[in-house]
Protein backbone atom coordinates (compact mmCIF):
# COMPACT_ATOMS: atom_id res chain seq x y z
CA UNK A 1 0.00 0.00 0.00
CA UNK A 2 1.59 3.38 -1.12
CA UNK A 3 2.07 5.86 1.82
CA UNK A 4 0.47 9.13 1.43
CA UNK A 5 1.96 12.14 3.55
CA UNK A 6 -0.02 15.35 4.37
CA UNK A 7 1.33 18.60 4.23
CA UNK A 8 -0.35 21.85 6.15
CA UNK A 9 0.42 24.68 3.89
CA UNK A 10 1.46 24.72 0.28
CA UNK A 11 4.48 27.21 -1.05
CA UNK A 12 7.76 25.76 -2.00
CA UNK A 13 8.70 23.77 0.69
CA UNK A 14 5.40 21.35 0.54
CA UNK A 15 6.24 21.56 -3.06
CA UNK A 16 10.40 20.20 -2.18
CA UNK A 17 9.26 18.05 0.27
CA UNK A 18 6.79 16.12 -2.65
CA UNK A 19 9.65 16.49 -5.27
CA UNK A 20 12.40 14.76 -2.64
CA UNK A 21 9.23 12.00 -1.78
CA UNK A 22 8.63 10.96 -5.56
CA UNK A 23 11.82 8.53 -5.38
CA UNK A 24 10.30 6.95 -1.97
CA UNK A 25 6.91 6.15 -3.86
CA UNK A 26 5.03 8.58 -1.75
CA UNK A 27 2.07 10.54 -2.38
CA UNK A 28 0.80 13.71 -0.78
CA UNK A 29 -2.32 15.97 -0.29
CA UNK A 30 -1.70 19.35 0.78
CA UNK A 31 -3.74 21.24 2.49
CA UNK A 32 -3.64 25.21 1.81
CA UNK A 33 -5.31 28.54 1.88
CA UNK A 34 -5.00 29.86 -1.39
CA UNK A 35 -6.18 27.66 -4.77
CA UNK A 36 -3.09 29.09 -6.50
CA UNK A 37 -0.44 27.02 -3.88
CA UNK A 38 2.22 26.14 -5.93
CA UNK A 39 2.63 22.95 -4.52
CA UNK A 40 -0.44 22.03 -6.05
CA UNK A 41 1.47 21.42 -9.51
CA UNK A 42 2.87 18.16 -7.82
CA UNK A 43 0.16 16.99 -5.38
CA UNK A 44 -3.66 17.20 -4.83
CA UNK A 45 -4.46 20.37 -3.17
CA UNK A 46 -7.52 21.29 -0.32
CA UNK A 47 -8.84 24.29 -0.41
CA UNK A 48 -9.24 25.39 3.02
CA UNK A 49 -8.55 27.49 6.25
CA UNK A 50 -6.47 25.93 8.18
CA UNK A 51 -9.12 25.91 10.87
CA UNK A 52 -11.80 24.88 9.03
CA UNK A 53 -13.22 21.28 10.60
CA UNK A 54 -14.47 20.45 7.24
CA UNK A 55 -11.38 20.48 5.23
CA UNK A 56 -9.00 19.27 8.02
CA UNK A 57 -11.53 16.33 8.17
CA UNK A 58 -11.35 15.80 4.54
CA UNK A 59 -7.68 16.33 4.86
CA UNK A 60 -7.28 13.82 7.53
CA UNK A 61 -9.23 11.15 6.04
CA UNK A 62 -6.88 10.94 2.56
CA UNK A 63 -3.44 10.33 4.65
CA UNK A 64 -1.69 8.13 6.90
CA UNK A 65 0.95 10.96 8.32
CA UNK A 66 0.77 14.55 8.42
CA UNK A 67 3.49 17.19 8.85
CA UNK A 68 3.54 21.22 7.89
CA UNK A 69 5.53 23.41 5.82
CA UNK A 70 4.72 26.69 7.37
CA UNK A 71 5.31 27.16 11.07
CA UNK A 72 1.65 29.36 11.04
CA UNK A 73 -0.91 26.76 11.25
CA UNK A 74 -2.60 27.40 14.44
CA UNK A 75 -1.04 24.64 17.02
CA UNK A 76 -4.74 23.89 17.83
CA UNK A 77 -5.58 22.63 14.75
CA UNK A 78 -2.45 20.82 14.97
CA UNK A 79 -4.06 18.95 18.26
CA UNK A 80 -7.08 18.29 16.37
CA UNK A 81 -5.53 16.90 13.56
CA UNK A 82 -3.49 14.74 15.60
CA UNK A 83 -6.01 13.08 17.19
CA UNK A 84 -6.62 11.11 13.86
CA UNK A 85 -3.57 10.81 12.08
CA UNK A 86 0.14 10.98 13.64
CA UNK A 87 1.88 14.62 13.14
CA UNK A 88 5.16 15.22 12.93
CA UNK A 89 6.73 17.49 14.44
CA UNK A 90 4.28 17.11 17.61
CA UNK A 91 1.86 20.51 18.05
CA UNK A 92 3.46 21.07 21.22
CA UNK A 93 6.85 21.76 19.16
CA UNK A 94 4.61 23.84 16.89
CA UNK A 95 3.12 25.79 19.51
CA UNK A 96 6.64 26.79 21.27
CA UNK A 97 8.09 27.74 17.92
CA UNK A 98 5.02 29.89 17.21
CA UNK A 99 5.46 32.07 19.82
CA UNK A 100 8.90 34.21 20.45
CA UNK A 101 8.38 34.36 23.87
CA UNK A 102 7.86 30.23 24.42
CA UNK A 103 11.08 30.37 22.47
CA UNK A 104 13.52 32.05 24.14
CA UNK A 105 12.40 31.43 27.35
CA UNK A 106 12.89 27.22 26.23
CA UNK A 107 16.44 28.35 24.70
CA UNK A 108 17.38 29.92 28.16
CA UNK A 109 15.70 27.15 30.22
CA UNK A 110 18.20 24.61 28.12
CA UNK A 111 21.51 27.08 29.10
CA UNK A 112 21.67 28.48 25.65
CA UNK A 113 22.79 31.81 25.28
CA UNK A 114 19.81 34.54 23.86
CA UNK A 115 19.70 38.50 23.40
CA UNK A 116 18.19 40.08 26.36
CA UNK A 117 14.03 39.95 26.05
CA UNK A 118 11.35 40.99 27.49
CA UNK A 119 7.31 40.40 26.98
CA UNK A 120 5.07 43.38 26.42
CA UNK A 121 1.72 44.28 26.69
CA UNK A 122 1.11 47.77 27.04
CA UNK A 123 3.16 50.98 26.00
CA UNK A 124 4.12 51.08 29.90
CA UNK A 125 5.88 48.05 29.57
CA UNK A 126 7.26 48.91 26.54
CA UNK A 127 8.94 51.55 28.33
CA UNK A 128 9.93 49.91 31.23
CA UNK A 129 11.28 47.00 28.83
CA UNK A 130 13.78 49.81 27.07
CA UNK A 131 14.87 51.00 30.22
CA UNK A 132 15.89 47.54 31.49
CA UNK A 133 17.48 46.24 27.93
CA UNK A 134 18.87 49.58 26.42
CA UNK A 135 19.02 50.25 23.02
CA UNK A 136 19.22 49.84 20.42
CA UNK A 137 16.68 47.14 20.58
CA UNK A 138 13.94 45.34 18.46
CA UNK A 139 9.99 45.33 19.32
CA UNK A 140 8.94 42.43 17.45
CA UNK A 141 5.32 40.60 16.91
CA UNK A 142 5.39 37.48 19.35
CA UNK A 143 3.23 35.54 16.77
CA UNK A 144 3.12 35.17 12.94
CA UNK A 145 6.08 37.32 12.09
CA UNK A 146 8.76 36.05 9.23
CA UNK A 147 11.29 37.48 6.96
CA UNK A 148 11.49 40.60 8.72
CA UNK A 149 7.71 41.35 9.25
CA UNK A 150 6.14 42.29 12.30
CA UNK A 151 9.35 43.80 13.62
CA UNK A 152 10.17 47.79 14.95
CA UNK A 153 14.10 48.75 15.26
CA UNK A 154 14.11 51.27 18.04
CA UNK A 155 17.68 53.64 18.01
CA UNK A 156 17.07 54.93 20.93
CA UNK A 157 14.63 55.77 24.09
CA UNK A 158 12.54 59.00 21.47
CA UNK A 159 11.65 55.52 19.29
CA UNK A 160 9.28 54.71 21.79
CA UNK A 161 6.11 56.50 20.44
CA UNK A 162 7.01 55.47 17.03
CA UNK A 163 7.38 51.67 17.97
CA UNK A 164 4.45 51.48 19.47
CA UNK A 165 2.25 53.04 16.89
CA UNK A 166 3.41 50.52 14.08
CA UNK A 167 2.84 47.61 16.50
CA UNK A 168 1.29 48.47 19.55
CA UNK A 169 -2.19 47.93 18.24
CA UNK A 170 -1.39 43.84 17.44
CA UNK A 171 -0.39 43.19 21.41
CA UNK A 172 -3.99 41.93 22.10
CA UNK A 173 -3.89 39.40 19.36
CA UNK A 174 -0.13 37.88 19.24
CA UNK A 175 1.46 39.80 21.87
CA UNK A 176 4.94 41.60 21.30
CA UNK A 177 8.39 40.99 22.59
CA UNK A 178 11.50 43.84 23.21
CA UNK A 179 14.58 42.34 22.26
CA UNK A 180 18.51 43.33 22.58
CA UNK A 181 20.01 44.29 19.50
CA UNK A 182 23.02 41.77 18.39
CA UNK A 183 25.87 43.51 17.03
CA UNK A 184 26.43 40.06 15.31
CA UNK A 185 29.95 39.52 13.50
CA UNK A 186 27.93 36.46 11.07
CA UNK A 187 24.35 35.11 10.77
CA UNK A 188 24.87 31.26 11.13
CA UNK A 189 22.35 28.08 11.29
CA UNK A 190 22.25 24.82 11.97
CA UNK A 191 19.52 22.33 9.63
CA UNK A 192 18.72 19.20 12.25
CA UNK A 193 16.89 16.32 12.00
CA UNK A 194 15.27 13.61 14.27
CA UNK A 195 13.73 10.86 14.15
CA UNK A 196 10.98 9.03 16.04
CA UNK A 197 12.88 6.84 18.11
CA UNK A 198 15.60 9.93 18.92
CA UNK A 199 18.13 9.27 16.27
CA UNK A 200 19.94 12.73 15.42
CA UNK A 201 22.19 14.31 12.55
CA UNK A 202 22.75 17.46 12.01
CA UNK A 203 24.26 19.10 8.19
CA UNK A 204 27.38 21.13 8.48
CA UNK A 205 27.20 24.62 9.70
CA UNK A 206 25.66 27.44 7.05
CA UNK A 207 26.16 30.99 7.14
CA UNK A 208 23.82 33.17 5.74
CA UNK A 209 23.23 36.33 4.58
CA UNK A 210 19.46 38.48 4.74
CA UNK A 211 18.65 41.55 2.79
CA UNK A 212 16.01 43.62 3.95
CA UNK A 213 15.49 40.68 6.47
CA UNK A 214 14.73 37.87 3.67
CA UNK A 215 17.67 35.33 3.20
CA UNK A 216 19.61 36.21 0.15
CA UNK A 217 22.64 33.81 0.35
CA UNK A 218 23.54 30.97 2.42
CA UNK A 219 27.27 29.28 2.22
CA UNK A 220 27.91 25.60 3.42
CA UNK A 221 29.79 24.24 4.76
CA UNK A 222 30.38 28.07 7.10
CA UNK A 223 33.72 28.92 7.72
CA UNK A 224 33.52 28.28 12.07
CA UNK A 225 35.98 26.43 13.62
CA UNK A 226 35.43 23.24 15.29
CA UNK A 227 34.12 24.20 18.71
CA UNK A 228 31.22 26.73 17.03
CA UNK A 229 30.07 24.03 15.36
CA UNK A 230 29.98 21.55 18.15
CA UNK A 231 28.42 24.02 20.18
CA UNK A 232 25.60 24.85 17.56
CA UNK A 233 25.14 20.99 17.11
CA UNK A 234 24.54 20.64 20.81
CA UNK A 235 22.17 23.15 21.07
CA UNK A 236 19.81 21.97 18.55
CA UNK A 237 20.39 18.26 20.08
CA UNK A 238 18.74 19.66 23.52
CA UNK A 239 15.89 21.33 21.74
CA UNK A 240 15.26 18.54 20.14
CA UNK A 241 15.22 15.85 22.58
CA UNK A 242 13.48 18.71 24.98
CA UNK A 243 10.24 19.20 22.50
CA UNK A 244 10.54 15.15 21.67
CA UNK A 245 10.84 16.62 18.13
CA UNK A 246 10.43 14.59 14.85
CA UNK A 247 11.40 15.78 11.28
CA UNK A 248 13.73 18.76 10.06
CA UNK A 249 14.21 22.31 12.04
CA UNK A 250 16.64 24.67 12.06
CA UNK A 251 18.20 26.96 14.43
CA UNK A 252 19.23 30.40 13.51
CA UNK A 253 21.97 32.07 15.62
CA UNK A 254 23.91 35.17 15.54
CA UNK A 255 27.84 34.89 16.50
CA UNK A 256 29.20 37.33 18.39
CA UNK A 257 32.64 37.59 20.23
CA UNK A 258 32.76 33.64 19.62
CA UNK A 259 29.17 33.27 21.22
CA UNK A 260 26.60 31.72 19.90
CA UNK A 261 23.09 34.03 20.54
CA UNK A 262 19.71 32.04 19.78
CA UNK A 263 17.23 33.55 17.37
CA UNK A 264 14.58 31.41 17.00
CA UNK A 265 14.20 28.07 16.00
CA UNK A 266 11.79 26.93 12.55
CA UNK A 267 9.83 23.88 13.04
CA UNK A 268 10.40 22.51 9.44
CA UNK A 269 12.83 22.59 6.32
CA UNK A 270 14.02 25.56 6.05
CA UNK A 271 15.12 28.19 3.58
CA UNK A 272 19.04 27.67 4.57
CA UNK A 273 19.05 24.25 3.96
CA UNK A 274 17.73 24.48 0.51
CA UNK A 275 21.40 23.83 -0.68
CA UNK A 276 21.56 19.92 1.00
CA UNK A 277 19.96 19.19 -2.44
CA UNK A 278 22.69 18.96 -4.72
CA UNK A 279 25.34 19.43 -1.85
CA UNK A 280 24.83 16.57 0.31
CA UNK A 281 24.69 13.01 0.71
CA UNK A 282 20.81 13.15 1.59
CA UNK A 283 18.51 16.44 1.31
CA UNK A 284 16.37 17.95 3.91
CA UNK A 285 13.79 17.40 2.28
CA UNK A 286 13.95 13.57 2.09
CA UNK A 287 15.38 13.03 5.41
CA UNK A 288 12.26 14.93 6.98
CA UNK A 289 10.54 12.51 5.22
CA UNK A 290 12.21 9.53 6.47
CA UNK A 291 12.37 10.71 9.84
CA UNK A 292 7.93 11.53 10.08
CA UNK A 293 7.73 8.11 8.39
CA UNK A 294 9.92 6.03 10.78
CA UNK A 295 12.62 4.98 8.60
CA UNK A 296 16.27 5.14 8.72
CA UNK A 297 17.96 8.77 8.25
CA UNK A 298 20.29 9.34 5.17
CA UNK A 299 23.61 10.63 5.81
CA UNK A 300 24.19 14.02 6.23
CA UNK A 301 27.85 14.29 4.79
CA UNK A 302 28.49 17.27 2.68
CA UNK A 303 29.62 16.68 -1.39
CA UNK A 304 31.85 19.48 -1.21
CA UNK A 305 31.15 23.49 -0.96
CA UNK A 306 27.87 24.81 -1.96
CA UNK A 307 25.98 28.05 -1.70
CA UNK A 308 22.41 28.98 -2.37
CA UNK A 309 21.38 32.33 -4.32
CA UNK A 310 17.75 33.07 -3.65
CA UNK A 311 15.38 34.33 -6.22
CA UNK A 312 13.48 37.24 -4.85
CA UNK A 313 10.22 39.18 -6.86
CA UNK A 314 11.21 37.57 -9.83
CA UNK A 315 13.54 34.84 -11.35
CA UNK A 316 16.35 36.35 -13.13
CA UNK A 317 18.03 34.45 -16.20
CA UNK A 318 18.82 30.56 -15.68
CA UNK A 319 21.64 30.38 -18.49
CA UNK A 320 24.70 31.65 -16.37
CA UNK A 321 23.62 29.17 -13.68
CA UNK A 322 23.09 26.35 -15.65
CA UNK A 323 26.17 27.16 -17.63
CA UNK A 324 28.02 26.05 -14.64
CA UNK A 325 29.42 22.43 -13.56
CA UNK A 326 27.73 22.27 -10.46
CA UNK A 327 24.78 25.00 -10.88
CA UNK A 328 21.62 24.33 -10.02
CA UNK A 329 17.97 26.17 -11.00
CA UNK A 330 14.67 25.75 -9.18
CA UNK A 331 11.74 27.64 -10.42
CA UNK A 332 8.98 27.46 -7.73
CA UNK A 333 5.88 28.17 -10.08
CA UNK A 334 4.79 31.66 -8.66
CA UNK A 335 3.84 34.62 -10.12
CA UNK A 336 6.51 37.77 -9.45
CA UNK A 337 5.49 39.89 -6.60
CA UNK A 338 7.71 42.05 -4.69
CA UNK A 339 9.24 40.50 -1.64
CA UNK A 340 7.88 37.07 -2.41
CA UNK A 341 10.48 33.55 -2.62
CA UNK A 342 10.20 32.58 -6.21
CA UNK A 343 13.00 30.51 -6.99
CA UNK A 344 16.55 29.47 -6.25
CA UNK A 345 19.78 28.40 -7.19
CA UNK A 346 22.87 26.52 -5.92
CA UNK A 347 26.05 26.26 -6.83
CA UNK A 348 28.11 23.06 -5.98
CA UNK A 349 32.32 22.67 -6.36
CA UNK A 350 35.09 20.43 -5.03
CA UNK A 351 36.97 23.03 -3.57
CA UNK A 352 36.09 26.97 -1.93
CA UNK A 353 38.24 28.49 -4.64
CA UNK A 354 36.21 27.00 -7.49
CA UNK A 355 32.90 28.06 -5.56
CA UNK A 356 34.10 31.67 -5.35
CA UNK A 357 35.08 31.69 -8.80
CA UNK A 358 31.52 30.18 -10.04
CA UNK A 359 29.60 32.62 -8.09
CA UNK A 360 31.74 35.86 -9.17
CA UNK A 361 31.16 34.43 -13.28
CA UNK A 362 27.04 33.94 -12.18
CA UNK A 363 26.85 37.35 -10.13
CA UNK A 364 28.77 39.20 -13.28
CA UNK A 365 26.10 37.79 -15.93
CA UNK A 366 23.59 38.48 -14.10
CA UNK A 367 24.12 41.73 -12.48
CA UNK A 368 23.80 40.43 -8.87
CA UNK A 369 26.95 40.99 -8.00
CA UNK A 370 25.94 42.75 -4.38
CA UNK A 371 24.64 39.64 -4.04
CA UNK A 372 27.36 37.59 -4.54
CA UNK A 373 30.37 40.07 -3.17
CA UNK A 374 29.71 38.82 0.68
CA UNK A 375 30.02 34.81 0.05
CA UNK A 376 33.12 35.35 -2.67
CA UNK A 377 34.84 37.49 -0.14
CA UNK A 378 34.17 35.01 2.72
CA UNK A 379 35.59 31.61 0.61
CA UNK A 380 38.48 33.78 -0.65
CA UNK A 381 39.20 35.51 2.99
Amino acid sequence: MTTTVGILGGGQLARMLALAGAPLGLRFRVLDQTADACAGQFAPLIVGDYTDRAALETFASQVEVATFDFENVPAESAAWLAERVPVFPNPRALAVAQDRLAEKTLFRELGIPVPAFAPVDTREQLEQAVARIGTPCILKTRRLGYDGKGQFRLRGADDVDAAWAALGAQAPKVGLILEGFVAFERELSVVACRTRDGAFRTWPLTENWHVDGILSASLAPARVDAAQAQTAIAHARSIAEALDYVGVFALEMFSRDGVLLANEMAPRVHNSGHWTIEGSETSQFQNHLRAVLGLPLGDTRMLGHACMLNWIGALPAAGPVLAEAGGHWHDYGKSPREGRKVGHATLRADSAAELADALARVGRALGREAQVAPVVERLRG
